[in-house]
């Protein structure tokens, strides 16, 4: 047959220099269908012999046709090729076998056609939004918003074309509706699954809760309804078994634990989620990692309270359902699984789909590096220990391993069992010392080849040790396991006794990876971070953590999120740096993606920056500059005198803990006398603390890192933003260094490429904390002269939406903030 008959001209040329620059090898290379039923799209997934990719692409279940050529120019198939093309069927994939000059065709199986796509008609969607549209009619403050239409324009050509798309929409734009009516509907017109991931539950439940039921109801009466589940990771989800054990261990417990349990036992009987966030109150975090339904305790089929689990319930919920709304960390677990073999059409962690919406997509890199990695510390051993075995306070010996001994007739082992165990408890503390005294100096330890003197006299000894030990630990263990009887090899405690192995398992793994930081530091960055306590106890309440983290995860993300789906839709109020995409596109791999439609769109605020909004920068002479040592000094004091004016209503946002520490101490003494309270992040749970500020229009929040994103303060409770510092990551933070040092091997420039633009990126965070509704009105002061003397400024300048200005001398700037906010009070 003739390849133009079921190849699209462009593929086929594509396909011919594929095998050209293979010098006449095998390629093998995925093929997607066009609406014609012509291979349009290709992603090459080897080269090679046909033994060697028999193990084919995790990737064949996405696509439509398995191709690959015959240089001989005979077509008929060969044993091997029946092998791939019984495989590519099974997942309903076709496969062709081509000439070398791709002029012939031979279908070894036919791909499965598809179903009609029913494009969207943007006009009909568009009009939802519009003045008097269904949508509009059930919004009490309707604004009619262009930017958000022309976002939800763009948006639509990502699902009709296949599209990927980026695009960043400024505050009050209104990007969720602006998304959700496309989805929503063609998810209804095409009955396919969307799943909408977001970075925080917050925003999960408000999608939820509150955005999508909207929607659905400006859609109006259909034939087929929607079905919407929202999904959270396993440990957001009680598991009935684990909490009966737990009540019947409660002398284990402390009285606070008890309390706990039994109001979680009162409320099991009446929940119909099973959500820790469905509770009155917040457990303890240990008394909940006891008894929620982590996935390496689960018994699955074998589990006495399967038919009332709660995670099994979900699961059943979202199997036909077309809307999942999910979070980062649940969606990369999904994609993860598929990438490394689980395939692309039967459930893995979330039930199959091939489109997907990323909200809050700015923070898609560092979420995928926080998945990615790995840790243990002393404390994790402790607990996991703890619940193996331990003695009580008369000596009496307590946990999972005396039931398991007294199973399997094998009391006898535990002695030997409770040495390897204090072998373990004493080689982790060795570790931690030595650990914390590489964090003295800089709070953090980077390992690296150049330090490999220092890092085998003070840690490879602890790090091998401990790791022997788990070693002999587990192995005692699994004698016991050995000498269960059958009917006992499935109990509830056999299965949680097999996942602390299995976790204490992976610590000994993570030994092994930093004893090999030489051979891995290309890859990986393998470091130490000192959690230092102060006060009494203070050696002993602190602690490290042993961190293995990539150093790309660009790489990852483009095979496991943008090849494998057919439309990828990224949105952040922050994705560009002065006008380009360049960064963002680079960091989560979409720079990466060859051959498909790549979409961008900036969509700027509606709000009126222009008159409601005061940008002021001190330009004194000569100010200090931020590692100056009067510099601290200077932000201490004007950020009281900024509080002042403002009367309170102030968020003030450092980069740093000891310099949010000093700039609190200062202002409490001042800010109090005049009735403005001070909150200090870290004195209480963070959205406590966030429910606090918002409550008390005369009160000053003190926050760092993550209040300069998610704080949401409309109104007089947020007039005065502080931007104490330009928010750069320190030089010495081991995976940005890491990543600093990628680039200039590859010949780049780490400060112009990585550094500059990711604190841009934070400093817009920052900047947006202020105007949350078209009707508010505040400052925004920047105490970091560098944003106007340094080249590099106009980088953070040009990233914000144009506003009044001031550029003054400090006693200048406190004069036209008191009047800009008293005239906006008028």
């Amino acid at each position: 047959m003739k390849a133009i008959k079921r190849f699209s001209p462009s593929c086929i040329a594509r396909l011919q220099r594929e095998i050209q620059e293979a010098q006449g090898n095998e390629v093998f290379a995925l093929g997607f269908l066009d609406t014609k039923g012509l291979v349009s799209t290709l992603e090459v997934s080897a080269r090679g012999q046909e033994q060697r990719v028999l193990a084919v692409d995790p990737r064949l279940e996405a696509a439509d046709v398995f191709i690959h050529n015959h240089p001989s120019g005979l077509l008929t198939p060969s044993d091997a090729d029946l092998a791939i093309a019984s495989r590519a069927a099974q997942a309903g994939v076709g496969c062709f076998i081509v000439d070398n000059p791709v002029e012939q065709v031979y279908v070894v199986t036919e791909p499965i056609k598809k179903r009609p796509v029913k494009k969207l008609h943007a006009p009909d969607i568009l009009a939802a939004l519009e003045e008097g549209g269904a949508i509009a009619k059930r919004l009490p403050a309707y604004e009619n918003r262009r930017s958000q239409l022309e976002l939800m324009q763009l948006i639509i050509r990502g699902f009709n074309d296949d599209a990927l798309v980026a695009a960043e929409a400024g505050t009050g734009v209104g990007k969720s509706f602006a998304y959700l009516l496309p989805a929503l509907s063609y998810a209804l017109a095409n009955d396919e699954r969307i799943v909408i991931s977001t970075a925080t539950i917050t925003l999960q439940q408000q999608l939820y809760e509150k955005d999508i039921p909207l929607v659905i109801s400006a859609l109006g009466n259909r034939e087929k309804k929607l079905k919407v589940v929202l999904i959270k990771g396993r440990g957001h989800y009680l598991c009935r078994r684990r909490l009966k054990e737990a009540l019947q261990e409660q002398g284990l417990l402390d009285e606070g634990e008890c309390q706990d349990l039994r109001a979680i036992h009162d409320w099991s009987k009446t929940t119909r989620t099973g959500s820790r966030s469905d509770l009155s109150f917040m457990p303890q975090e240990g008394l909940w990692s006891r008894i929620c339904a982590e996935a390496d305790c689960c018994m699955g089929m074998h589990c006495p309270e399967r038919e009332g689990c709660f995670v099994l319930a979900l699961r059943k919920e979202s199997a036909d359902a077309r809307i999942l709304v999910v979070n980062h960390h649940l969606l990369f677990a999904d994609l993860a699984a598929r990438h490394e073999g689980a395939g692309y059409k039967h459930t893995v962690v979330l039930p199959p789909y091939s489109r997907v919406i990323v909200d809050e997509a700015h923070t898609v890199e560092g979420a995928a590096t926080s998945f990615f990695s790995q840790e243990f510390s002393r404390l994790g051993i402790s607990r996991h220990l703890g619940r193996l075995y331990r003695r009580s306070r008369g000596g009496s010996p307590l946990g999972l391993l005396p039931g398991l001994a007294s199973l399997g007739a094998a009391e006898e082992r535990l002695e030997a069992l409770e040495a390897a165990l204090r072998l373990i408890r004493d080689s982790a503390e060795a570790l931690d010392l030595a650990a914390l005294e590489l964090c003295q100096t800089e709070g953090v330890f980077r390992l690296t080849p150049s330090k490999a003197p220092l890092i085998q006299e003070l840690l490879l000894p602890h790090l091998r040790a401990l790791g022997q030990h788990l070693c002999a630990f587990t192995a005692g263990i699994q004698e016991l396991l050995d000498r269960l009887e059958p009917q006992d090899e499935d109990t509830a405690l056999a299965w949680e006794v097999r996942a602390l192995m299995r976790r204490l398992d992976a610590i000994g793994a993570i030994c092994t990876a930093f004893m090999e930081f030489r051979e891995r530091s290309a890859t990986e960055v393998l470091w130490l971070e000192g959690h230092f306590k102060t006060g009494s106890g203070a050696a002993r309440g602190s602690w490290a953590a042993f961190i293995v983290s990539p150093i790309a995860v660009a790489p990852s993300l483009k095979e496991a999120l943008f090849v494998p789906n057919k439309t990828v839709i990224c949105l952040s109020a922050t994705l560009t740096v002065a006008d380009s995409f360049a960064y963002w596109n680079s960091r989560c791999g979409l720079s990466l993606v060859e051959d498909r439609k790549v979409l961008t769109g900036q969509f700027p605020s509606p709000f009126p920056y222009a008159s409601s909004v005061l940008l002021a920068i001190p330009q004194d002479a000569p100010l200090p500059e931020p590692d100056h040592e009067r510099y601290r000094a200077f932000v201490d004091k004007a950020a009281v005198e900024l509080v002042q004016c403002a009367g309170g209503s102030s968020l003030v946002l450092f980069t740093s803990y000891e310099a949010l520490r000093s700039a609190y101490t200062a202002a409490v003494p001042v800010l109090a006398q005049q009735g403005i309270r001070c909150l200090k992040q870290g004195d209480d749970d963070r959205n406590r603390l966030l429910r606090t500020f918002l409550k008390d229009e005369q009160s000053v929040l003190f926050a760092t890192d993550s209040f300069w994103e998610g704080v949401d303060a409309p109104g007089d409770t947020l007039r005065l933003v502080i931007l104490c510092r330009l928010p750069f990551r320190a030089p010495n933070e081991p995976v940005f260094q890491a990543r600093c040092e990628a680039l200039q091997k590859q010949g780049a420039n780490p400060f112009m490429e990585l550094s500059l633009p990711e604190s841009v990126m934070k400093f817009k965070q920052g900047f947006g904390r202020l105007m949350r509704r078209s009707s508010d009105h505040g400052v925004v002061v920047v105490l970091d002269g560098r944003v106007l003397w340094k080249r590099y400024g106009q980088y953070f300048l040009r990233s914000l939406p144009e506003t009044k200005t001031s550029f003054a001398d400090f006693t200048g700037i406190l004069r036209q903030v008191e009047r800009f906010l008293g005239r906006q009070r008028l």
